[in-house]
């Protein structure tokens, strides 16, 4: 069924509508036409572009020095690289991780632990096999205490040394109950 002016008019459309319809229809129908032409030029073409596909692939065959094959090696290397280094960040954000816990447990100061990283050899250390801790742990810790000793605190509890003990008058009088006066004499007398 086409659309036409005789069949838009038989379904009671208005004259003014009738030509806005055909003039949309026709931008539409041109489109698809200049579509259609482009897709059966590239049609045409296609057969020369497999010709030619097939002679390079003849001459990349014949040709051992393949560009492609040179660029997906250097790729493939440095992916390889790549991981790598990623494995060994990880590796070694874990000795890090590791070694802080122990110098924790050691005693370390807090403040010291960056200090003390920045100037141990993490590389020398080995992780176990499932990675979730360092080899000959209680060696390190050892080797921690006695290289680090004087970064390790002590902590103690004692009472807070006061070199006026507060005057204890028993009882007697009690300080809230005293006029300013009384107190200012009883300071007098004290000094």
């Amino acid at each position: 069924m086409a659309l036409t002016r005789k069949f838009l008019k038989a379904m009671g459309i208005d004259e003014e509508k009738i030509e806005q319809i055909i003039e949309a229809h026709t931008e539409t129908v041109t489109a698809l036409k200049e579509e259609r032409d482009a897709l059966k030029a590239d049609a045409e073409a296609l057969p020369e572009v497999k010709k030619e596909l097939d002679k390079l692939k003849k001459a990349a065959d014949a040709n051992s020095n393949d560009p492609y094959k040179e660029q997906y090696e250097s790729l493939k290397a440095e992916y390889e690289k790549y991981k790598a280094d990623v494995a060994a960040k990880a590796e070694t954000d874990t000795k890090t991780r590791l070694y802080r816990e122990l110098a924790k447990k050691a005693g370390i100061s807090e403040k010291r632990l960056d200090a003390i990283l920045k100037v141990t050899n993490l590389a020398d250390m080995k992780l176990d096999k499932d990675g979730a801790a360092l080899v000959d742990a209680d060696k390190l810790e050892a080797a921690i205490k006695t290289e680090w000793a004087d970064f390790i605190t002590t902590e103690s509890e004692h009472g807070a040394k006061t070199s006026n003990p507060p005057e204890n008058n028993s009882g007697k009088t009690d300080l809230g109950k005293l006029s300013m006066e009384d107190y200012i004499a009883a300071r007098k007398k004290k000094s």
